[in-house]
């Protein structure tokens, strides 16, 4: 894939000191507002984008569902998420939902020459999932394949109490030369829409490119 091409379908973008990265999202993701410099501009960009996810919907459920993302904000910035996009779709006649978010987090000193190998190893230790390391176009990367269990509040359940969520996810982590760690997920509580979205996200892994300080397109070493 030629720079340019990256350059002109680009659709996810996000910086660190010396390396810019850039990923190709499909089509049909609604994205997170995470770049608002004031709260009355975030309020205003997820209103904007509740009708746009619910254009049928009364203005109340949209405010609702609104404040609902809102409410993750502090999450998201203790995460280091800088990308967050989610997608609506039918699979086998069922509506599914998968969000795939992007972050940096720093590189562990002790990673040495091989930090892919570093990751994949702590990953293990932990026994986040399935560890893999993988080749990308952009360089080494850590693959991790797992379950999540989170719960989903009363307020917005049948049942009007508390009832846990599991999440099968794919998260992707990226050793950069910089000293950061590229760490992209995908994740869906819908296990139907499982197939379909674990091969969207493997496209948009394979779409990472890394620019330096000139611009030029660089791939980080192994």
């Amino acid at each position: 894939m030629s720079t340019t091409a990256i350059e002109e379908n680009t659709r996810g973008s996000i910086g660190g000191p010396g390396i810019d990265v850039r990923w190709i999202m499909p089509e049909g993701f609604f994205e997170i507002p995470m770049d608002a410099e004031d709260l009355d501009e975030t309020a205003e960009q997820l209103v904007g984008l509740a009708r746009a996810v619910m254009p049928e919907a009364t203005f109340e459920v949209q405010l609702e569902w609104a404040v609902m993302v809102a409410a993750h904000y502090d999450s998201f910035m203790e995460a280091g998420i800088q990308y967050s996009g989610f997608v609506l779709t039918e699979v086998d006649g069922e509506r599914c939902t998968a969000t795939v978010t992007v972050s940096m987090i720093d590189l562990d000193e002790r990673a040495g020459s091989h930090p892919a190998g570093f990751l994949g190893s702590t990953m293990r230790h932990l026994g986040l999932g399935q560890v893999s390391e993988i080749e990308l176009p952009c360089g080494p990367a850590v693959s991790c394949i797992g379950t999540r269990t989170t719960s989903l509040p009363g307020n917005l359940t049948v049942s009007g109490t508390d009832e846990p969520v599991v999440t099968s996810f794919i998260q992707v982590q990226i050793p950069l030369s910089n000293g950061t760690v590229l760490v992209m997920e995908m994740g869906t509580p819908t296990p139907r829409g499982w197939d379909v979205f674990s091969a969207m996200f493997a496209g948009v892994v394979k779409s990472v490119r890394l620019f330096g300080e000139s611009g030029k397109l660089t791939v980080m070493p192994g």
